[in-house]
């Protein structure tokens, strides 16, 4: 890509982003039913990877404190002009994985949000079908905190999205003790990534959760009943050969 192109198509993968996020008519009142389950008025939220900060909004609406982590420069400039006046909101410029730390982070200027640390999973990605014409184009420098530093600068989350590209595990070996609630991304292509992140889960505190699954922005869950870790398995394997990402959804087991 051309030096002179490159601020073109800088301008052009967020302003894809924001439509694909903000453009859908109706999907912020999906987004806050939705998440209305698990979060109510003054929770703290933590969006992991919020990119342009639609989940942001959507947990701001439902009146929640939120803590949205992004590291990626032209991404946190929307977030400040979105978020950046709201006291209820604090930005933290940082990504997130297994330790404190700085880390290379592979940037696709043209589709920000498959943005990722986890420099395996690009190079699986690049030769996905799913990912066919997407180009990992840059990379930047960035500082890498954990969940369990986060937890101990603002407090346990009802509710944390993960969304991060490929470093799911890497996000939970930072995490000492079992949330409320979270989610994680899943993609067919890394099937075996995200059984990781249950195996990890799961041994945080052994069958303590109870799981679900979405498919990708439909903001309704497959299952019509919650299950155990190798329901869920299960469920993905389902969904697997249809090719279609998602997200898997874990919170702390009811009485009974």
């Amino acid at each position: 890509m051309t030096t002179l192109l490159k601020p073109l198509v800088r301008i052009y993968g967020l302003v894809r982003s924001l439509a694909m996020y903000y453009g859908v008519p109706g999907k912020r009142r999906r987004l806050v039913r939705f998440y209305r389950q698990f979060l109510q008025p003054d929770d703290l939220a933590f969006d992991l990877g919020a990119h342009v900060g639609s989940r942001v909004r959507a947990f701001r609406t439902l009146g929640a404190r939120v803590i949205a982590v992004e590291p990626q420069p032209d991404c946190l400039r929307i977030l400040r002009w979105f978020h950046g006046r709201d006291p209820m909101v604090t930005l933290v410029p940082h990504a997130v994985g297994a330790r404190s730390s700085s880390a290379r982070m592979r940037i696709s200027t043209a589709t920000p949000t498959v943005s990722s640390l986890a420099t395996g999973w690009v190079s699986r990605m690049e030769h996905s079908p799913v990912f066919a014409g997407v180009r990992w184009d840059e990379e930047i420098d960035v500082q890498v905190t954990t969940l369990d530093a986060l937890i101990e600068a603002h407090g346990v989350p009802a509710f944390c999205k993960i969304d991060v590209e490929g470093a799911e595990c890497e996000v939970l070996e930072g995490l000492s003790h079992r949330l409320p609630a979270l989610s994680f991304e899943y993609l067919p292509p890394a099937h075996d990534h995200a059984l990781a992140a249950l195996r990890r889960l799961e041994a945080l505190d052994p069958g303590s959760l109870e799981y679900n699954y979405s498919p990708i922005e439909t903001m309704r869950f497959s299952l019509p009943a919650w299950v155990d870790v190798a329901g869920l398995a299960e469920e993905l394997e389902r969904f697997r050969p249809l090719g279609r990402s998602g997200d898997v959804y874990a919170r702390k087991r009811g009485p009974g």
